[in-house]
Formats: C-alpha cells, structure tokens, sequence
C-alpha cells in the first residue's frame, strides 16, 4: 500500500528525497489522496518578486504571460517561478477532503485561501481567464491540492474575498513586525507603499508607541503624500532603495545619527540588501521578507563593512498570521478601503 506523507513528498518527481517546494517537478494530478484536500481554484495571486518577473519579461504582453505562467506549471507542476523561486497563494472552493486529511471540519463547498507557497502546491490549470496587472491576481479554471501540513483561512463573509486574498498573501510580515517592533524603537521599511509595506507600518506604528518612530521609505513623492495621508509613518523618505549610502545617509538624518533599531525590506526588486543593513544600528535587526533577498549578498555584505545585525529571513508563515492581518483591515478603515481599491478590482 503505498505511503502518503504529511508533507507531501509523495508527489516528487524529481529530484526524490527533496520536499515539495525544493522539487523541480511534482505530481499534479488532481486527485484527492487519503491525506489531501482538493481545491477548485478561482484565483491565484502571484508573488510580487515574481510578477514583476515575469511581466518585466514578457513586455507587459498579458498574451505572453499567460503562456508563460501556464509553461511553468505545465513542466513543473506547480505555480514556482524559476528565477525567483517564489509562487504566491491562492483562493478557491474545497472539492474533496482525503479521509486522513487533518481538519475533518473542512467541507466540500467552502471558500478557503490557502496560507503556502504555490511553489509547493500541486497545481493544474485549465484556462487563464484574466490576468490583473495591478492587483498581481490571475484569474484561473483549475484545481489544486493542499497536503495535510498546509495551512489556510476560510472566507470570512464579511470581506471581498479578493480583498482578503491580496492581505493574506503577504500576512507573515505584519505578524513577524509584530513580535520584532518594541516599544519606543525606531522602524525603518523600505517599500512602505505595498501590500506588505502598508501592513508592516500599521502594525509597528501600535508596537512602538508614542515614544517610537515608524519611517517610511519610498522611491518617489506620489507614494510619499499617500504615506502621509494615512499617517502610518513619522517621518517618509523619498529615496532609491538600490542606492545604499543615499539611503542610510538619509536615515542618519531624520535619526540623528542612530539609524533604525528595526529594518523590515518588503521591496520586490533585488540589491535592496545593502541598504537595509547600513540603515541599521549596530546589533539592531533587518527583517527581509521580500522574495528577492539574496542571502549571500546580505551575509557576505554585512561581513565586508563590518555590521553587527541581527538579520532574519521572512517567514511566510507566523502564529496567528491570518487572524492578525485581517483584523488590521477591519480596524483600519483607510487601509481597508485603500485595499479593495488597489486589489479587489
């Protein structure tokens, strides 16, 4: 009788002895083994590192993106960029729930967003419908499966589901904000007009209290008067994040020459690693959530200037992460309303 692995391994094709996500092709017949919960796939949002990718690639040309997108899963059976390795999430309709399946509550018929990279999510695609350039959501036919260790959210009713699938997609950087920001500590985010951006503002600007500062930085002054019309920041720099002393001379100034306790980089372009490091204090903390990071660029860069910082890779996946993250949209109603504007069109 054959074996069907928490993780998923059963479905590797190659290389064996990897998981899932670290596989270069994996198993996508859309069948629901004993362990596995089979979606109907409305949705899918694509990472930011990797639709920027891919958009960049094919000039824009929704045509060319739509092949390409369905050549990935086509070869490798899920929705993981090659270049970025990043995949992104999705929204779609519980079909069947395996026997052995963990969540014995989980019905055919709901509406669930799934909470684990697509690029470890078996995945087949019937036809692209749509793609949304700015919203980074691709409107799909097709199924999915989800193994016993993935992780999910159900549709609240009382949000637009599209609404819910861009926060959740990026809900592990206002949780991990959330453990990282202290009371009175100075934040500095670089990219703080995106998804993630906007979430991590919110949630360090309620962590450090009055006595702290939430500082943004953005690449130009359209972003900067939409940061200060929501006042999620004390102070906003307009800056190139590719330009590492512009950056950190930019943050000495509005700090005094403290620089930031906390960095949190949610920038989907790559050479943001050294700017995020010189704008810390030494044994301060750089949190790199974006998908982009190179971490030998950061290791080997934080070494050859000698920087003392505590540096940490963004985990998707935090405690509580998809309670926290709806919740700020239902507290903060300009967040909210700015995001059924920007991602739920």
């Amino acid at each position: 009788m054959k074996e069907y692995c928490t993780y998923g391994t059963h479905r590797v094709i190659e290389p064996k002895g990897v998981l899932p996500q670290a596989a270069t092709v994996i198993d996508n017949e859309p069948v629901c083994h004993p362990n596995e919960c089979l979606i109907d796939v409305n949705v899918l949002n694509i990472d930011s590192a990797s639709f920027r990718q891919i958009k960049d690639s094919c000039d824009r040309d929704e045509t060319k993106m739509r092949d390409m997108i369905l050549g990935i899963v086509k070869k490798q059976g899920k929705m993981q960029n090659p270049v970025t390795k990043s995949g992104g999430m999705l929204i779609g309709t519980v079909s069947k729930v395996g026997a052995a399946f963990h969540d014995q509550d989980l019905k055919p018929g709901m509406k669930i967003a799934t909470l684990v990279s697509l690029s470890l999510t078996p995945l087949s695609i019937e036809k692209i419908h749509s793609i949304n350039m700015t919203n980074e959501q691709v409107r799909i036919t097709g199924k999915a499966v989800l193994f016993d260790s993935g992780v999910y959210a159900r549709i609240p009713e009382d949000m637009d589901e599209k609404l819910v699938l861009a926060a959740l997609d990026v809900a592990g950087a206002p949780a991990q904000t959330r453990r990282l920001a202290q009371e009175g500590d100075t934040v500095l985010i670089l990219g703080a007009t995106g998804k993630s951006g906007l979430l991590c503002a919110y949630e360090a600007k309620k962590k450090v209290g009055p006595k702290g500062r939430v500082i943004g930085l953005v690449n130009n002054e359209r972003k900067k008067e939409l940061l200060d019309t929501l006042g999620l920041c004390d102070d906003v720099i307009v800056a190139d994040a590719l330009d590492a002393l512009s950056v950190y001379e930019n943050v000495r100034a509005v700090t005094d020459g403290k620089l930031a306790d906390l960095t949190i980089n949610v920038v989907n372009v790559t050479n943001t690693e050294m700017p995020s490091i010189l704008a810390t204090r030494d044994q301060g903390t750089v949190y790199f959530f974006s998908m982009a990071t190179s971490f030998t660029k950061a290791a080997l860069g934080a070494e050859g200037i000698g920087k003392d910082v505590l540096m940490i890779v963004g985990n998707g996946y935090a405690k509580d992460h998809a309670d926290i993250t709806l919740d700020i949209m239902r507290e903060s109603e300009a967040l909210r309303e700015l995001f059924l504007t920007r991602y739920a069109s």
